[in-house]
């Protein structure tokens, strides 16, 4: 609970007294790898904080095929967002890549530290505004970069993942096959040599 309550006195400027009426809205999880948070079909009804670890969020397709849509890994939120404000069945699983450690909590942490904080209301409003350009950003990518930038784009935001990461989820994040993620590496290594 430690590294969230730091999260929020140093991003949503949350005064200790603030956390601590907080905290009774707060949950911590433990998850092993392979452990599943949330499957496809469910409401989800809870934010995830990753304190320790890594998540990702994927759908799968009628054909089997997974689409990662997030990767979270430390300090990061991930949830169903649709699922979440609509009450609408996820189309998303969320799963842990690696043992996790978690703060969980609903959304009713959100509207109570947005009317206990004025500074959590602007953070937490510049923190979905950022998501919107996010995904913008990420849909923009997706229909018209080149796979090169694509990749440099996904080291740009998880920027510590390559190693943690195995390829074949590299790639269906980028919507590329591994095999051409494999030519683009090779590519942009080749780039780097002097």
């Amino acid at each position: 609970m430690e590294i969230f309550k730091q999260y929020l006195k140093d991003k949503a400027r949350v005064t200790d007294a603030q956390f601590r009426q907080l905290e009774k809205l707060l949950g911590e999880k433990k998850i092993e790898k392979a452990d599943f948070l949330l499957r496809q079909g469910e409401v989800c009804d809870k934010v995830f904080f990753v304190e320790k670890g890594l998540l990702r969020a994927y759908k799968v397709d009628d054909e089997g095929k997974e689409h990662i849509n997030q990767f979270a890994p430390e300090n990061w939120f991930i949830t169903d967002r649709s699922s979440i404000l609509f009450n609408y069945p996820s189309e998303y699983f969320i799963d842990a890549l690696e043992d996790s450690e978690l703060i969980v909590f609903e959304n009713e942490f959100l509207i109570e530290a947005s009317n206990i904080s004025t500074s959590f209301r602007e953070y937490n409003k510049n923190l979905l505004h950022n998501h919107i350009r996010q995904l913008q950003k990420r849909i923009d990518s997706l229909l018209g970069l080149p796979a090169e930038k694509r990749y440099l784009d996904f080291i740009e935001t998880y920027f510590n993942l390559t190693l943690r990461v195995p390829q074949w989820m590299i790639a269906s994040y980028l919507g590329i096959s591994p095999e051409s993620l494999s030519r683009v590496r090779k590519k942009l290594a080749a780039k780097s040599q002097p």
